[in-house]
């Protein structure tokens, strides 16, 4: 019992630590993005968040979902994802893709549709010095 509490109070520090502003933050400095980890997980998509926060995997997911909407086409099933990424098709590569798909439509960087298929989503864009609209 000892051994989890102290696991319980190491973690809760962990997550204070991680999640204090840090000083620059706290002075409203700009802080720099962080660079992309393979195996991260996916924050919200939120205006001014580059996709490159993302690791390589969930940005080319969202590279195949750009491209087929800026061609004027619809959504896409994971399988057919799976195979414009050149990873063949068995059920763990389409498995897989489909995980990292519904985890970015869950924070909103894709839409997901009732029946599976996954599109680019409305991402908000940063727009530099754009007055708010009155």
């Amino acid at each position: 019992m000892i051994v989890r509490e102290e696991l319980v109070e190491a973690l809760a520090a962990s997550a204070a630590e991680t999640t204090a502003p840090t000083e620059a933050e706290a002075e409203g400095k700009a802080v720099p993005s962080p660079a992309p980890v393979p195996g991260s997980i996916v924050p919200p998509c939120r205006e001014g968040l580059p996709v490159t926060v993302l690791a390589p995997d969930y940005q080319r997911i969202l590279g195949v979902l750009d491209e087929r909407q800026s061609a004027g086409q619809g959504p896409l099933k994971a399988k057919e994802i799976t195979v414009d990424l050149g990873l063949g098709t068995t059920s763990a590569k389409v498995e897989g893709v489909r995980s990292k798909a519904r985890r970015l439509a869950e924070r909103g960087w894709l839409v997901q549709e009732t029946s599976g298929m996954f599109s680019a989503g409305r991402r908000p864009v940063a727009v530099p010095d754009a007055a708010p609209f009155a």
